[in-house]
């Protein structure tokens, strides 16, 4: 069967599904959207809905036929499972803002992204703060680095040296 073509999704059969990323779960069809080639299941009694791209379905087998997975009698939603997952995508979302630089260059950026992978940084306006003392100010040279203790400011600003080049070498090929 070619779960490509959908022919095998009618809304309220059971499935048993594999996907092409390793994932393994039964599930009831509540939609199939031929257009986009998305799929809609329900893989418990909690009525959380999974949407699901059919080209990623490895292989499926047909469990059956069951009862109208769209009756209103029998919908449920778990508020506290989706207000949790609201508060996450929220914070994830507040985290990645702050890691946007606000009215810095497009090197500034680069800069912070790559001090971010090996150190503790967050911006204030538009200066790097890299482990809460030492701070990096435009144009983000070695000597643009100040405050902390000796030890920090000098680890910053080989860290800074080596990210500086690495970004020049990536540009440079590029």
């Amino acid at each position: 069967m070619d779960a490509s073509s959908g022919d095998e999704f009618t809304v309220g059969c059971l499935l048993s599904i594999k996907t092409s990323l390793g994932d393994e779960f039964k599930g009831q069809v509540i939609t199939y959207d031929r257009p986009s080639n998305i799929l809609g299941s329900d893989p418990g009694p909690c009525r959380n809905i999974r949407l699901l791209k059919a080209s990623y379905i490895k292989e499926f087998s047909y469990l059956g036929q069951a009862e109208d997975p769209l009756d209103p009698k029998k919908c449920y939603i778990d508020l506290n499972t989706l207000q949790a997952r609201e508060e996450v995508a929220i914070r994830q979302a507040e985290a990645d803002a702050e890691r946007l630089g606000v009215g810095v260059t497009v090197e500034a950026q680069n800069i912070f992204d790559a001090l971010s992978k090996t150190l503790p940084v967050r911006w204030d306006k538009t200066a790097i703060v890299v482990m809460n003392e030492v701070r990096v100010s435009s144009p983000y040279l070695p000597e643009s680095v100040s405050g902390g203790t000796p030890a920090a400011k000098e680890r910053v600003k080989k860290v800074l040296e080596l990210e500086r080049r690495r970004l020049q070498a990536r540009v440079a090929a590029q």
